[in-house]
């Protein structure tokens, strides 16, 4: 069965009132792209987190939810999203070969530090003909950072190198591969890349880079009361996401500091 995902063009909205901003700006992006594509069932969100996400971007629900850490999956249960739940690593799922006709996996990749056997077992548990949808951050994330771009310009580019990789632990990344390299990885795998493209722009990126200091005192209720937010209404929103729009109903840049890639396995005996 197969059927095109309703998300609402007020996926930013949605998500400023479980997330913060900075966040979601980058996952109301997201949602976007994934309300153009055909979602074929069974459909298993790799790192499916805590399901905040498929709830926005998938509100029909999807089959089976996989994530190595056990709290988000907890999370994930109340959210109602997933008919199934499974706690395990993604370089050892824990189904069978040919088990899913859709796998997607959301800003998850560029966490893993050895991903290419990940992307294996994305193969042996794709259908034959089964498309593949994920999204990591590329070469121009780091390119992209404000901070480290002004260091650049001063000279100073030990300091901008540093702020780099600060950015990079903040933000837990260890891959920036670009097209060619996913290309490479997935045909490694027994996928064939369909199509790319490029997403959020030097601004956008920006933006998503000064949310996170901006964004401190979200950590804190998070750590106090389980969620990101104290008062998701409306008015306390409204002003965030007026300031966010016009980054959030961008078009695709020429040059953007995510990647967003369509991969399927081929069908039997044909590459």
């Amino acid at each position: 069965m197969s059927f095109h995902n309703p998300v609402t063009r007020g996926s930013l909205e949605q998500q400023l009132q479980e997330l913060p901003a900075f966040r979601a700006l980058l996952r109301a992006t997201e949602a976007r792209f994934y309300a153009d594509l055909p979602l074929i069932q069974p459909v298993l969100d790799l790192g499916c987190g805590d399901g905040h996400f498929a709830s926005v971007a998938f509100p029909a629900g999807l089959e089976v939810g996989l994530d190595p850490w056990w709290g988000p999956l907890q999370e994930a249960r109340t959210r109602g999203i997933y008919r199934q739940l499974t706690h395990a690593s993604g370089a050892a799922m824990p189904f069978a070969v040919a088990s899913f006709a859709t796998v997607v996996s959301n800003s998850v990749l560029e966490h893993i530090p050895e991903v290419d056997p990940v992307l294996h077992e994305v193969a042996r548990v794709l259908q034959p003909g089964g498309n593949f949808y994920f999204c990591v951050p590329g070469p121009n994330f780091r390119r992209f950072l404000s901070v480290a771009r002004m260091l650049d310009a001063l000279r100073l580019k030990r300091l901008a190198e540093a702020y780099r990789r600060l950015f990079d632990r903040i933000s837990r990344h260890y891959t920036y591969d670009g097209p060619e390299d996913w290309k490479r990885r997935l045909e490694a795998a027994g996928l064939v890349l369909e199509r790319w493209w490029e997403y959020f722009s030097p601004r956008a990126t920006a933006a998503l880079e000064w949310g996170h200091p901006l964004g401190l005192p979200c950590v804190l209720v998070k750590a106090l009361t389980g969620r990101w937010l104290l008062a998701p209404t409306r008015w306390n929103l409204s002003l965030t996401a007026a300031l966010l729009r016009r980054f959030d109903q961008e078009p695709l840049p020429a040059e953007g500091a995510y990647l967003f890639f369509i991969a399927r396995k081929p069908e039997a005996g044909v590459l």
